[in-house]
């Protein structure tokens, strides 16, 4: 059975998601349990472990969701993180079968 995550420092959790708060926790979880969606933040507590630090390494250890959302206010950084995930798929680095979607939250 699979379990969804969402990946943030300041918003509140959906009711159907567990909540993580670091990429550490992040990546141990998709390390360790099937994730059927991960819904990403960039901006966190840490300038240096953020969002986009978390999908290079999702990419780079081969470590996925069923679907992905980036749902970070951060436009820039966000569309970053999006785009790095598309061209993982482009490259067949990553399943073309996962859904990536960008969909902004508000922090309030």
């Amino acid at each position: 059975m699979s379990i969804n995550v969402f990946l943030d420092d300041y918003r509140k959790c959906p009711p159907d998601h567990q909540l993580v708060e670091t990429i550490e926790e992040c990546f141990i979880l998709l390390s360790t349990e099937e994730i059927g969606h991960l819904s990403l933040d960039h901006d966190l507590v840490s300038k240096t472990q953020n969002g986009f630090v978390l999908v290079q390494l999702m990419v780079k250890h081969q470590l996925f969701a069923e679907r992905i959302t980036i749902h970070s206010a951060n436009a820039g950084r966000g569309k970053a993180m999006y785009n790095y995930l598309k061209q993982a798929q482009t490259d067949l680095k990553m399943p073309r079968s996962i859904k990536v979607t960008l969909r902004p939250l508000p922090l309030h």
